[in-house]
């Protein structure tokens, strides 16, 4: 078990975090700059706070008041990042063996022929980084973080740089891990779905401080409005199912007073509750409603909140629930909105990922609803 008890003060930026992980994987989400990597290096003892504790499995890895702190080579700690890493000089072999071959014969936890064979990567062994795909370097990432036999496994984002497809391919990798491995792992993500297809406990991270934990229901029930938008980057909706279209390819659902066409799920049971998900960036603003589109779902709402970041505005609209839409400086100029101006929220329907569907009888939850190319 992992308990991390910490402060930090870095010029202008400040990290007070606590957080706590037993067995299987907790979800960290939270904006960039909001200090998860940060909590991450902490954790693996490649960044030094100045005050608190930290404690795996019993062994004091850093308390500020005693002045113990241990390297991050003696933690037994994994870290896997997004750009995977690898060691250009070595094979795919070498690279795996790093770690291993530094083991006590007592520390070996994963045999080598296991770990790639779960992985998949037994033709790969011989080749070198630069001659395999994208989502085959995370794998021989995750292979060798798992061969140096880690009692915990921080994953920063390791699917970030990879499209839709890789990511589905990726992603029932972890979940074996998970499953057969018994490992605790910490994942980072600014993808809610994606975070919630490995685990549905989260703690979400704002300002360099944890600001709510638990699993997705008691967040949903303890956030007033739509708050867990504005951490993890989806809007997250609870929607009353209604009724279901075979034909038509869809599920009725209402929310805030609004119908919403979600994917179909037959499964789900009419007056039953679904939560939903939709990244702000896949939410189209129009100033009118839209005749001649595909897009079925028109939500009309007021701007109440607009935040220019530079490369992107984020505009909140408030549909009965608050709403989060993403657009380009150029498109907010183009559409001249100002804060209690009416907008209409354009939603595909294929946008919307279930984050409950493990819940669910007779549904899974699956990484093809994650959207292509969503950070």
């Amino acid at each position: 078990m992992l308990t991390c008890d910490v402060a930090l003060r870095r010029d202008r930026f400040a990290l007070e975090a606590r957080i706590e992980c037993d067995e299987g994987v907790t979800g960290l989400l939270g904006r960039s700059g909001s200090g998860k990597s940060t909590l991450l290096g902490i954790i693996a003892g490649l960044i030094r706070p100045q005050e608190g504790k930290v404690v795996l499995d019993g062994d004091v890895l850093f308390d500020g008041a005693r002045g113990v702190f241990i390297p991050a080579h003696r933690r037994r700690v994994g870290l896997v990042f997004q750009d995977s890493q690898l060691f250009p000089q070595y094979s795919v072999r070498g690279n795996l063996l790093y770690g291993h071959a530094r083991l006590r014969q007592d520390e070996i936890r994963f045999r080598f022929d296991d770990i790639v064979d779960m992985l998949a990567i037994g033709h790969l062994l011989d080749a070198h980084p630069r001659q395999i795909s994208g989502g085959e370097k995370q794998r021989v990432a995750l292979g060798r973080s798992l061969l140096a036999s880690p009692r915990l496994l921080l994953l920063d984002e390791p699917l970030a740089s990879l499209d839709g497809q890789l990511k589905e391919q990726i992603l029932p990798f972890l979940e074996r891990i998970k499953r057969e491995l018994g490992l605790p792992m910490i994942y980072v993500s600014h993808s809610l779905p994606e975070v919630l297809y490995l685990t549905d406990r989260l703690a979400f991270m704002a300002e360099g401080r944890i600001t709510a934990s638990g699993n997705l229901r008691e967040l949903l029930a303890t956030a007033p409005g739509n708050r867990l938008a504005g951490l993890g980057g989806d809007n997250v909706l609870a929607v009353a199912i209604e009724a279901h279209d075979a034909e038509g390819g869809c599920t009725v659902g209402v929310f805030a007073g609004h119908h919403l066409l979600l994917p179909l799920r037959p499964a789900l049971g009419v007056g039953a509750t679904a939560y939903v998900s939709v990244h702000r960036g896949e939410v189209t603003l129009a100033s009118r409603k839209v005749e001649g589109v595909s897009i079925q779902n028109q939500l009309a709402g007021r701007v109440v909140g607009i935040e220019n970041r530079g490369g992107a505005v984020h505009v909140q609209i408030d549909a009965g629930t608050p709403l989060w839409a993403e657009i380009t400086p150029r498109a907010w100029q183009e559409l001249n909105l100002h804060e209690g101006d009416w907008a209409y929220c354009l939603i595909k329907t294929r946008s919307i990922a279930y984050l409950t569907d493990r819940e669910s009888a007779g549904s899974s939850f699956s990484p093809a609803a994650l959207p292509v190319g969503e950070t």
